[in-house]
C-alpha cells in the first residue's frame, strides 16, 4: 500500500534542510573535524552557573517544563524592562520563525526579504505555499534597507524579513536607520526583526525595547553569546495582542524544563557574558587580522563570525571552503550571487583560529604556485 499523500504544498518540496550540519558533512565524507567555525557557535559555552542550574535539575526531568515558561519571561521581562505579556519564548529563532510563517501566511502569499539573507526563514515561507521577493544586498554588503521598503511598497506583502545584525554578512544598520525604517513600512506588512546577534553589536545598533508597533516581532536567542546553542531557546518581543497571536499554535510544552532552567540561569550571568562578548570581539579581531595577512578582505562584523571577502568569484571561494573541510576545518560559505565570492568563519578558541589560519594559509600558498 503505497499510504496516504503529502499535502501538496509540501509534496513539492525538496527533502532538505537550509544548514547541513557538521555532524552530517563527518557522516558523509569520513572527515573528522579540527576546528568547528561554522554554525556561529560560542565555543566559549554557557556560564558556569548554568552548568550547575542543569546538573542540580538533572534528576527532575521525568516532569514537563512550564507550559507557560513563566519564571524565564519573567526574568526576560525584568531584563529588559518590558512587560511580560510582550514576550514569547520558542524553540529557538527557527522555531518562532516557523510559527510566524504559520500564524500569517497563506499559499500565494508573498513576502520580501534580502537574497541571501538568513534561508531558514524561506524554508518556513516555501512550508506554507507562499513566496520569496528578494532584495540585493547593498555595495557595502548591508541588508539593503531603501531596497526593501521599494519592494514593499510596490509587492505589498504579508511579512518582510530584516536581520541586524545580518547573517551571512555580519553587517549592520544604526538603530536610528531601523528605527525609520520600522515606521515606513505599512501597517498591514508584519516586520521581522531579526536581531539573533544583538549581544554582539555595538552600542546603537539595536533600537530601544519601547519600539513597539502592531506589524513588529523582534526575534532573539540564547544560542548565540549565551552559549546555549544545543538548548534551543529564543524569544520574541512585540505589542501584547500580536504576542497572544502564539499561544494559538505554539507547542506549549516544546521548550523543556532544563532549557527553561538553563536559560533563566545564563540571563542572570551577564558579568559572564560580557567576559564572553570581550572573548568574542578579540576573536573576531585576530580572524581580521589574520585574513588581511593572507591578501583578503575581510567585512566588518558586529556578531561572532566573520565573512571573508575572498577577492575572486564563487568557483574560488568555494575551492577555500573545500580545501578548508578536506583538513578538517568546518566553515561556511554564502551561496546567493554577489555574497559568493566570500566565505564565513566564526569566532573560535584562539586555537582553533590560528589552526584554522594556518590551514587556509597553506591553501592559499598552495593554489597559487
Amino acid at each position: 500500500m503505497a499510504g496516504p499523500e503529502l499535502a501538496a504544498i509540501i509534496a513539492n518540496l525538496p527533502a532538505t534542510v537550509p544548514f547541513v550540519g557538521p555532524e552530517v558533512i563527518e557522516r558523509k565524507t569520513g572527515i573528522k573535524f579540527r576546528a568547528r567555525l561554522g554554525a556561529n557557535e560560542s565555543p566559549f559555552g554557557p556560564s558556569p552557573k548554568v552548568i550547575a542550574a542543569i546538573a542540580g535539575a538533572a534528576s527532575d526531568v521525568w516532569t514537563y517544563g512550564d507550559s507557560e515558561n513563566y519564571e524565564l519571561k519573567e526574568a526576560l521581562a525584568r531584563h529588559l524592562g518590558t512587560p511580560m505579556e510582550t514576550i514569547t519564548i520558542g524553540e529557538g529563532i527557527d522555531g518562532l520563525l516557523g510559527l510566524t510563517c504559520r500564524l500569517y501566511l497563506e499559499p500565494g502569499d508573498r513576502i520580501v526579504t534580502s537574497l541571501g539573507a538568513y534561508p531558514t526563514f524561506n524554508y518556513h515561507v516555501a512550508a506554507q505555499g507562499a513566496e520569496c521577493v528578494t532584495v540585493p544586498y547593498d555595495k557595502n554588503d548591508r541588508e539593503s534597507l531603501s531596497g526593501l521598503l521599494d519592494s514593499v511598497l510596490g509587492v505589498k506583502p504579508k511579512i518582510v524579513y530584516l536581520a541586524n545584525p545580518d547573517n551571512p554578512m555580519g553587517t549592520w544598520w544604526d538603530a536610528s536607520e531601523i528605527t525609520r525604517f520600522v515606521e515606513a513600512v505599512p501597517e498591514d506588512t508584519l516586520i521581522i526583526l531579526d536581531e539573533a546577534y544583538g549581544e554582539t553589536a555595538p552600542a546603537g545598533t539595536l533600537p530601544p525595547i519601547t519600539l513597539m508597533r502592531p506589524n513588529l516581532l523582534r526575534y532573539r536567542t540564547f544560542s548565540k553569546a549565551y552559549g546555549l546553542a544545543g538548548m534551543r531557546v529564543g524569544y520574541a518581543i512585540g505589542a501584547p495582542r500580536t504576542i497572544a497571536g502564539f499561544d494559538r499554535i505554539r507547542n506549549h510544552f516544546g521548550v523543556t524544563k532544563l532549557s527553561q532552567i538553563a536559560a533563566t540561569a545564563a540571563l542572570a550571568d551577564q558579568d559572564y557574558l560580557a567576559r564572553t562578548i570581550a572573548a568574542i570581539a578579540a576573536g573576531r579581531d585576530e580572524i581580521i587580522s589574520r585574513t588581511k595577512t593572507l591578501g583578503l578582505k575581510p567585512i566588518p562584523s558586529a556578531t561572532n563570525f566573520v565573512a571573508i571577502d575572498c577577492g575572486a568569484d564563487d568557483t574560488y571561494a568555494t575551492m577555500l571552503l573545500n580545501g578548508m573541510q578536506a583538513h578538517g576545518i568546518f566553515i561556511r560559505k554564502p551561496a546567493a550571487p554577489g555574497l559568493n565570492r566570500c566565505i564565513r568563519m566564526s569566532v573560535g578558541t584562539p586555537k582553533d583560529i590560528a589552526l584554522a589560519c594556518d590551514v587556509l594559509e597553506d591553501i592559499i600558498k598552495t593554489e597559487n604556485r
